[in-house]
């Protein structure tokens, strides 16, 4: 007996939006999974990136927005350099990760959103990271207090994490910046 596979829903909206924010199309891709061969993430995610474009293609969204592999990419650019079809995975995960931040439907554990925030905030206070700060913040909001503690002595001693941290003047830019590129900014 063949099994055949219904393709009514593949490439509805969830495929339309992501090419739409991401300006690639998922549906190019042939399932080829060289994306998948060569990705460094691909091993230890919840999902391969070639299995990722195909519940995109088959408008699976809330198994695509709370994948964890789209926390978890790199975008080291391996799987549009080996694609045959140009499918740019890594432009597609920056899309969706604003969806599912959006949606609400962050994969549970993963602690890449709260980096991202406690980093820009950082460059957007200051006009630089301030590791130290960025760190403690970092710990404090995903409770990972203790995690590598022991690394940060020798770093203090060898100069990597500054007590007091950069400023860079220019704040009134830098505000000017984050608000145009926010959510509802000017274009």
């Amino acid at each position: 007996m063949i099994a055949t596979v219904q393709l009514e829903r593949a490439g509805g909206g969830l495929a339309r939006e992501v090419k739409t924010r991401s300006g690639t199309s998922p549906m190019r891709c042939l399932q080829c999974s060289k994306c998948s061969c060569g990705c460094p993430v691909a091993s230890r995610a919840d999902l391969k990136p070639h299995e990722l474009v195909r519940l995109v293609q088959m408008d699976q969204r809330q198994a695509v927005l709370s994948s964890r592999f789209i926390w978890e990419c790199t975008s080291c650019q391996t799987c549009i350099s080996r694609c045959p079809q140009q499918v740019d995975i890594a432009a597609m995960n920056d899309a969706l990760r604003a969806m599912s931040l959006t949606a609400r439907a962050v994969a549970s554990g993963t602690a890449v959103p709260v980096f991202n925030e406690v980093f820009l905030e950082s460059v957007r206070k200051r006009g630089r990271v301030y590791e130290l700060g960025l760190m403690a913040e970092f710990k404090l909001r995903t409770r990972r207090l203790f995690a590598d503690a022991a690394k940060a002595p020798m770093m203090v001693i060898k100069g990597k994490l500054s007590l007091l941290g950069p400023r860079v003047r220019g704040r009134s830019q830098r505000e000017d910046l984050f608000r145009r590129a926010g959510p509802g900014g000017e274009k």
